[in-house]
């Protein structure tokens, strides 16, 4: 299997996720609960990010710098990273609950660029059997980090 249709697999369930998220966080009553569902999505986008870091956008990093996105995706990534951290440090249950949504918003779109820029792109310029390297890599850690 390719990077690119495992991560569009992972990224399927991330959508998801924002999806509950959005439709419950304003049941969430306590700073607990937002610092809860915050982490919990820190720590699936932090093995996410890892990845795609990794495996995905290290071979790209030159076309990313070539169309000027390069600072911009590792600028989102932090954004997204600074929002959820804020849901931790929040004392109020109003900025905790703002800074999530803020967090899932980002995400929506940081994701939405990777699907209609970076994989479309790295179908164009990797080869098939990178791409599939790649997934093989992606399998192996993931192989290894369930043992």
């Amino acid at each position: 299997m390719k990077i690119t249709e495992i991560l569009m697999a992972e990224h399927a369930v991330f959508h998801n996720l924002f999806d509950h998220l959005e439709r419950n966080v304003l049941r969430l009553k306590t700073l607990a609960e937002l610092k809860t569902m915050a982490a919990a999505l820190e720590a699936l986008l932090r093995a996410h990010a890892n990845t795609e870091d990794e495996l995905f956008f290290a071979p790209l990093e030159h076309c990313l710098e070539q169309i000027g996105q390069s600072e911009t995706f590792h600028e989102e990534h932090e954004e997204i990273d600074q929002s959820l951290l804020d849901v931790q440090k929040a004392k109020q249950v109003g900025v905790a609950r703002q800074r999530l949504t803020q967090a899932v918003l980002a995400c929506r779109e940081h994701f939405d660029k990777e699907e209609r820029v970076m994989f479309p792109l790295a179908e164009r310029t990797l080869k098939s059997d990178t791409l599939q390297a790649l997934g093989a890599a992606w399998t192996k850690r993931r192989e290894a980090a369930l043992k």
